[in-house]
């Protein structure tokens, strides 16, 4: 299991995984120039969801496509200093699926005739 940890320090903001740097993943997809942010929906969180889930998912294109609910159901939550671990990010994925197949059934209406 990954533990992913992030912190401010005089030099900003600091994610590490497992205790090594993260790659913020820009070959994927820029969204932040200044890299890595939290607690609050904006480009900085949505370049750390997208580089925690390039790491943990190992599929970025699957990563850039849960970027966006990730960022706003987990990042944009975040402590000035946190602590995740690769077990949590899958429940957190899981529950967002959920969400997502109850909100398409729901917008599914029978046919009237």
């Amino acid at each position: 299991m990954k533990i992913y940890e992030g912190g401010r320090s005089l030099d900003g903001a600091v994610v590490t995984v497992d205790g090594v740097p993260l790659d913020p993943r820009f070959d994927v997809k820029r969204f932040s120039p200044m890299g890595f942010e939290w607690t609050y929906e904006g480009d900085g969180p949505r370049q750390l969801a997208l580089a925690l889930l390039c790491d943990h998912l190992g599929d970025p294109q699957r990563a850039l496509a849960l970027t966006e609910a990730f960022m706003r159901t987990v990042v944009a939550d975040l402590d000035n200093a946190w602590r995740l671990s690769s077990d949590e990010i899958d429940e957190n994925l899981a529950r967002n699926a959920n969400q997502r197949d109850a909100g398409t059934r729901q917008g599914q209406g029978s046919p009237m005739g």
